[in-house]
């Protein structure tokens, strides 16, 4: 399970309604059956998804026997979910996890 840091003015509206939501714009598709909201694509084979204090809890079950392009395009769109929804870049994310592996948390 990875657990992103969300921004603040992100936070107060990241309901699991509005994750489901990103979901279905991004992938076209989400599930809630349990506290997890899912979503499938391409190579994500189950996408869960849940909000947990100021993080982004995500967990992802990948399909390897895709095709280059299919893989290619399900890193794009999983880029985009998670910019989406934690409201931080790719690097802003890649700084902030390592600010809180410095600070030992």
């Amino acid at each position: 399970m990875q657990k992103y840091p969300v921004s603040p003015k992100v936070i107060k509206g990241l309901s699991p309604a509005a994750l489901a939501g990103i979901l279905k714009e991004v992938f076209g598709n989400s599930t809630a059956p349990d506290d997890f909201v899912h979503a499938t694509f391409g190579a994500l084979k189950d996408l869960k998804v849940k909000v947990d204090s100021k993080m982004l809890l995500v967990e992802t079950v990948m399909d390897p026997s895709v095709a280059p392009e299919m893989q290619q395009e399900t890193i794009r769109r999983y880029n985009q979910f998670l910019e989406r929804s934690t409201g931080y870049t790719s690097k802003e994310r890649a700084k902030k996890l390592q600010q809180a592996a410095k600070k030992g948390g």
